[in-house]
């Protein structure tokens, strides 16, 4: 079954998410996603709250800028999160919006070294290994371990953000899955699987390695309004099939495409001035959620 969730986006004060993520709960919506988006809501704490106030939605958190911190931090945060909510949470990296990560000084000269170092050590560290790393670029660790590592019997996923070709190879070869933005279409989302797969085979990885792609979404009678102001705002208004814009049986055709073309989830991204997010989720887990196979 194609999975879908919702993002509640950090244009919204924290103090609205919990309401937003007890409605995804009750309504049976299987995913809800935050992000880390200079300088709005940190991303873990956030999910730490959205899991204590919910009981079986899974909370994402996409993406973690590798920039702002150490694999160790990313690492115990974590495993605490999976340990206390096991299952639940869906943890990505990337590279971050490099602008922002100038802003604060964290810029880095390879952000692609980088995201490839923090993947590795992450996944080792969360699997529950002792590192000594002394010739990384970015990533050193000496003798370092968690002193509580994720349960053996929930493995820990570690999803990487990505875009660009060489991105997208190292997703591929580094992570357990790929977080895709709004800004992919159908036929990117078949480009990005294609790159990948080329990762994977160079790593000669066979595990399973999941997409999820964010659709950006509108609903209600102003729907394709915000839509078009939302994909000028952001330099795309000239891609073709970019979001979407109407009822249900409309959001569920586009989810559907994206999935045709291989995606494994798709999460709806509402545009950043929805009027009312929590009928948005509503929204996506009553009547879209029936029509998505």
């Amino acid at each position: 079954m194609t999975g879908l969730g919702a993002v509640f986006r950090p244009q919204l004060p924290p103090e609205r998410l919990r309401e937003v993520a007890w409605l995804a709960d009750e309504s049976g919506l299987e995913e809800l996603w935050l992000w880390e988006d200079c300088f709005r809501e940190g991303g873990i704490s956030t999910a730490a709250a959205a899991l204590a106030w919910t009981e079986r939605v899974r909370i994402g958190v996409g993406l973690l800028p590798v920039p702002l911190r150490n694999v160790a931090i990313t690492a115990m945060e974590t495993a605490a999160l999976h340990r206390m909510f096991p299952g639940r949470p869906v943890i990505a990296v990337g590279h971050g919006v490099q602008s922002w990560m100038g802003q604060v000084g964290a810029r880095v000269e390879s952000p692609l070294t980088l995201l490839r170092e923090h993947l590795q050590a992450l996944r080792a560290l969360l699997r529950g290994e002792h590192l000594t790393i002394t010739d990384g670029r970015y990533v050193r660790l000496d003798g370092v371990a968690l002193d509580w590592p994720p349960s053996s019997r929930h493995p820990v996923p570690v999803l990487a953000g990505a875009t660009g070709p060489r991105s997208l190879r190292l997703s591929g070869e580094a992570a357990d899955g790929t977080l895709l933005t709004a800004a992919t279409t159908a036929d990117g989302v078949r480009k990005a699987r294609q790159l990948i797969d080329e990762g994977r085979k160079s790593a000669g990885r066979t595990d399973p390695h999941e997409i999820i792609v964010y659709l950006l979404t509108a609903t209600g009678p102003d729907a394709p309004t915000r839509l078009r102001a939302e994909l000028a705002d952001e330099g795309l208004a000239d891609v073709p099939d970019l979001g979407v814009a109407g009822d249900a049986a409309t959001v569920a055709k586009a989810v559907q495409r994206l999935v045709e073309a291989g995606a494994d989830r798709v999460i709806l991204q509402p545009t950043g001035d929805e009027p009312d997010p929590e009928a948005f989720v509503r929204f996506a887990a009553q009547e879209v959620r029936p029509l998505v196979p």
